[in-house]
């Protein structure tokens, strides 16, 4: 018992702990001015070290954003569809960039009104820089 005479239960407790954190506002990743995204917006993140492979690798980019722990590309809404992507890579519905207080900065703009980049030649590079065998080339078991 607390001098006061009040009690204080565990979950109280475990109420005033919740009640101190503050989450972190949910952001998503901005399609620049003058850009349209007719089949929806979706982003896939990798670890930044991964970021100058990555680009370096890939025959079209779309909008690529950075901060200093990840590199943000974005993809066609459902990209995420039948396709396994290869850890670390995360992959966001609605292009949402979790747990960060700030949003990361474009980096590269593509030319033209689509802020895309292909899924497939992106997917494949994932795995490649990560030596993960893609999903569709995997020994099927009975």
């Amino acid at each position: 018992m607390r001098p006061g005479g009040r009690v204080l239960h565990l979950d109280t407790l475990a109420r005033l702990r919740r009640a101190q954190r503050t989450p972190l506002p949910v952001l998503r990743l901005p399609v620049p001015e003058g850009m349209t995204t007719p089949l929806g917006c979706d982003a896939v993140a990798m670890p930044a070290h991964y970021g100058p492979s990555i680009m370096s690798r890939l025959p079209r980019l779309g909008c690529v954003y950075a901060d200093a722990a990840h590199w943000w590309w974005l993809v066609p809404a459902d990209s995420d569809h039948a396709l396994e992507w290869p850890a670390p890579a995360r992959y966001t519905a609605g292009a949402v960039v979790p747990d960060v207080p700030e949003l990361p900065e474009l980096i590269h703009r593509p030319d033209g009104t689509l802020p895309y980049t292909p899924p497939i030649p992106l997917y494949l590079t994932l795995c490649r820089v990560t030596g993960t065998t893609p999903a569709w080339s995997r020994p099927v078991s009975a």
